[in-house]
């Protein structure tokens, strides 16, 4: 079969750019549940309040804030492995260090100390995605995107079975908790090796000088400072009963830092931060500009919103044992996320990318209503594998489609740095949710709960269907700046 004829599927096994993309999105999924779902189960298990659970969502901040520094990742690399790699050792050497502290506390003891530990998890982990986000747009051609896109999701999914639902068994059922997390950090360890040994990218054509270097460097600090003393100052004002309600009180955590993020951004211009400045500005170049990025958020919000306490909801709501989540919520329900996966990554081979995100997107909103029945229903095993894996399955159809259409949108002038933008505000929702979620659950029950992850879903597809013309003409042309791209090269 002819190169121009042959499908890009074929490439998993025939093509060294694609089988790196299984192994690095494996990489790069592995550091979320040991910051989310794993440390949700451990904090379950110990005691500790729904509430308190529900804002350690809040630990993710760091993906939702990663495009702040993405510029400096993408403008400087570490002077070994060429670009990207070099990050990618760092940040991964960086976890195993991460997941070994970890190991030190007890929840009942140290619970802020474990906070803290999953803040640098996450940050690790987001510096990660990224260098790897980035990594995969400069080293793949347009027609391995849709099974680079399939791919990376598969390892991401296999990774998150590791640090989900083995973590959970493997911690109910001999290791505990502590040292499954050193045993993850084995794990990181080996990831180290993978990256080596990974396709090297061509270098940069032009080189950072130090007069530019330092500039860049100043523009960071301006716009860092003035973001974080613009927020304390904010929270530091008294709000009297403004700040007494729970839901008031997350407005305004949420008001302060959108508030400190446009001071950020002001600073950023007024120093000189051109990382940082100029993908935003050829980001909003595009049509809609606006309108697209609502949709980065939404499209999975209900899907954020059912998957966010999950695990709590299966060991303290429905009464199922840590072994019984990891086999059937971590296992089957990830694997299920893979199949779909894939089936979302052979769908856009041969059909329009919004297509895929509106069937998807219906798909994963409706499956929500299997968390419903087992919240209503007597407990039993086959109801809670049936809503699990169909659940997932169309999340896991969805998310092919999703980072398809980022892909989509990035320009490759600013791979890293746009990348990171969109990828950010695509975990807002999973962030943000878990505060919000557990006050709901704690106010409402479960199964209203999750009839408002479905109602949660609907901005996002109506948002899809009116932008419906913009996408398809995305979609269908290149962008301007494709046509210079550097071409990878692979070492041996």
């Amino acid at each position: 079969m002819s190169e121009t004829t042959r499908s890009p599927y074929l490439d998993v096994f025939a093509n060294r750019r694609i089988a790196a993309m299984l192994l690095l999105g494996f990489a790069s999924g592995l550091p979320l549940a040991l910051s989310a779902g794993s440390l949700q189960a451990w904090l379950t298990v110990e005691g500790i309040d729904i509430r308190t659970i529900g804002f350690f969502a809040l630990a993710g901040l760091p993906y939702t804030f990663k495009f702040v520094w993405a510029p400096l990742l993408d403008r400087f690399e570490p002077p070994f492995l060429g670009r990207r790699r070099g990050w990618l050792v760092l940040t991964q050497l960086s976890l195993v260090g991460a997941c070994l502290a970890m190991a030190q506390f007890d929840p009942r003891d140290s619970v802020v100390a474990i906070g803290v530990v999953a803040v640098a998890i996450a940050f690790l982990s987001a510096s990660q995605d990224i260098v790897f986000d980035a990594y995969r747009a400069d080293l793949l051609a347009e027609r391995e995107r849709g099974a680079g896109a399939a791919v990376s999701v598969l390892g991401y999914r296999l990774a998150m079975l590791v640090s989900g639902g083995l973590a959970l068994i493997l911690a109910d059922q001999w290791l505990g908790w502590p040292n499954t997390y050193r045993l993850m950090a084995a794990v990181f360890a080996a990831c180290v090796v993978v990256t080596v040994f990974s396709p090297a990218l061509a270098a940069r054509d032009a080189k950072l000088d130090a007069t530019a270097g330092a500039r860049e460097l100043i523009g960071f600090v301006a716009m860092l400072g003035a973001g974080l003393a613009t927020y304390f100052l904010l929270r530091a004002l008294p709000w009297g009963a403004l700040d007494e309600g729970r839901f008031s009180r997350l407005a305004l955590q949420t008001l302060s830092m959108f508030a400190a993020f446009a001071v950020a951004l002001r600073a950023a211009r007024w120093a000189g931060f051109p990382s940082f400045v100029k993908p935003w500005d050829a980001f909003f170049d595009r049509e809609r500009a606006f309108a697209l990025l609502a949709v980065i958020v939404l499209y999975k919000l209900g899907d954020a919103f059912a998957g966010t306490l999950s695990t709590a909801f299966l060991l303290r709501g429905v009464g199922f044992t840590q072994t019984e989540v990891g086999a059937v919520n971590k296992i089957l329900g990830l694997s299920a996320t893979i199949v779909g996966a894939l089936a979302g990554g052979l769908w856009l081979a041969k059909r329009p990318l919004w297509g895929a995100l509106m069937a998807f997107g219906i798909l994963q909103a409706v499956s929500n209503f299997g968390y419903w029945l087992l919240s209503v229903a007597p407990k039993s095993y086959v109801l809670m594998a049936g809503a699990i894996g169909l659940e997932n399955l169309c999340g896991g159809m969805g998310t092919a489609a999703f980072v398809a259409f980022l892909m989509a949108l990035t320009d490759q002038r600013f791979s890293a740095a746009q990348f990171a933008l969109l990828s950010a505000l695509a975990a807002v929702g999973r962030v943000y949710v878990g505060p919000a979620a557990g006050v709901m659950v704690d106010a409402l029950g479960w199964p209203t709960f999750f009839v408002w992850t479905v109602v949660a879903a609907i901005p996002g597809l109506l948002l899809l269907w009116w932008l419906r013309g913009t996408i398809e003409d995305l979609a269908g042309r290149s962008s301007p700046a494709n046509s210079g791209r550097v071409a990878p090269q692979e070492n041996s």
